[in-house]
């Protein structure tokens, strides 16, 4: 039997859905992620739960799924992942047509439901569902942070490490697979050990790492800037393969909002950690993430927030209007005071500022050499990264395929010819 395997929301979810996937091969079984047309007798639905918009997108595809059942073009539906930990009584009784609901964690029992075992064995490798030449990597579970806005702590639980043997192992399999790249990721990767080592490992980790042969690029996401392991910047610095590169959210910078949010961190910290962090790994890119729109956030808080953004000069930076989320502490606590065409205003606006800082930054590559790695090929255009761009979420480098045969997955040096807002042009340097 062939099944179907949807997966919404996060890589995080993306890496369970791999795993799941490589399970359900072992069995027997034909498996396609993300059809654009839907075969299979079997649909699996990976969920997101974490904002109001990820809700509805994944109610949307198992009430879609829940159709094709009612009309026989589906013998099988089951649902798993973080809106069915969230919400598994309601969905039950509101969307009876699901056969089974599955956690965020308890996935595993979906092979015993299909009348096999989990193989252990194989517990660590994955159907890549990425390019070949890249994964994402995750090594931990859960938070323990609390911040009054987020849902994950209530979907996901207490923060749990991997074992490093277990990720180390991981990593090598997929070197054997051809992958050179790997994207480090967790709720908070900062915490990483603290469970089962009693103390911060992530510096231990990322250096392991990157002395395994074939590891080419390591790229960190989701630090959090509260008493951030300072021991992590000499390995980004001092290893080639470990990308100058730092994913970490900072959500705001005036000390009433952070106060408010629950970050554990003040303004003049922040500042300070930033400046920290640019002088011990020289040329690093920071990608950040914004809120506007809490709760209390007054027209001062904005400016502060945008003189921030002014200084630092975020090389990447993500933003959105906050959205009360059912259960989280600021549900609790706090009104949500600032109306919606407000966050809509302050949100365009602080976009705009980046857009203009992130003009200048690329500008300022026209002409530099950069290594890339090509994830693929667009018409005229081979699509590439620098060591400053994930996948996904970050600019992109076009590089002209007239009179040039690259290939994916392999490494270039390229010259930068033009730069827009966000991507840059280049073209191939032969030596």
């Amino acid at each position: 039997m062939k099944i179907d395997v949807i997966t919404l929301g996060c890589s995080k979810n993306l890496v369970d859905s791999e795993r799941l996937m490589r399970q359900l091969e072992s069995a027997g079984y034909e498996v396609a992620h993300d059809a654009e047309e839907l075969t299979g007798d079997i649909a699996v639905v990976n969920t997101c739960g974490f904002i109001v918009d990820a809700q509805e997108e994944s109610i949307n595809m198992i009430l879609e799924l829940a159709q094709r059942k009612a009309e026989g073009k589906l013998k099988k539906l089951y649902v798993m992942g973080c809106l069915s930990e969230r919400f598994m009584d309601e969905l039950g009784r509101e969307i009876p047509e699901v056969d089974h609901y599955y956690g965020k964690f308890d996935w595993t029992c979906m092979l015993s439901d299909l009348g096999h075992e989990y193989n252990e064995a194989i517990a660590n490798e994955r159907r890549l569902t990425t390019p070949s030449h890249y994964a994402y990597l995750k090594i931990s579970e859960g938070c323990n942070r609390h911040c009054a806005y987020c849902a994950i702590p209530i979907i996901t639980g207490a923060h749990r490490s991997r074992p490093m043997e277990d990720i180390l192992e991981e990593v090598r399999h997929l070197v054997a697979m051809g992958v050179k790249e790997f994207q480090v990721i967790a709720q908070e990767l900062t915490f990483y050990g603290l469970d089962l080592y009693k103390e911060r490992r992530i510096a231990q980790l990322i250096q392991a790492m990157a002395n395994i042969p074939g590891v080419e690029w390591i790229r960190l996401h989701y630090a959090y800037p509260t008493d951030f392991p300072m021991e992590l910047l000499p390995v980004i610095r001092d290893n080639a393969n470990v990308c100058k590169y730092l994913d970490i959210a900072l959500q705001h910078i005036s000390d009433n909002v952070l106060d408010n949010m629950h970050r554990h961190i003040t303004k003049r910290e922040t500042y300070d950690l930033i400046t920290s962090i640019r002088e011990k790994v020289p040329c690093i890119h920071l990608r950040t993430t914004l809120m506007v729109g809490f709760p209390g956030e007054t027209d001062e808080d904005f400016a502060e927030l945008c003189d921030f953004v002014r200084w630092a000069r975020f090389e990447r930076m993500g933003a959105f209007a906050y959205s009360e989320e059912q259960g989280t502490p600021s549900a609790k606590l706090y009104s949500d005071d600032v109306p919606q065409e407000v966050k809509e205003e302050r949100l365009s606006r602080l976009m705009r500022l980046q857009q203009k800082i992130s003009a200048e930054i690329q500008e300022s590559k026209v002409g530099q050499e950069l290594r890339v790695i090509i994830d693929r090929r667009e018409g005229e255009w081979y699509i590439g990264r620098t060591e400053f761009d994930s996948p996904e979420v970050d600019p992109e480098v076009l590089v002209p395929a007239v009179n040039a045969t690259l290939t994916p997955g392999q490494f270039y040096n390229v010259r930068v010819t033009r730069a827009e807002d966000f991507d840059l042009y280049a073209e191939l340097v032969l030596r």
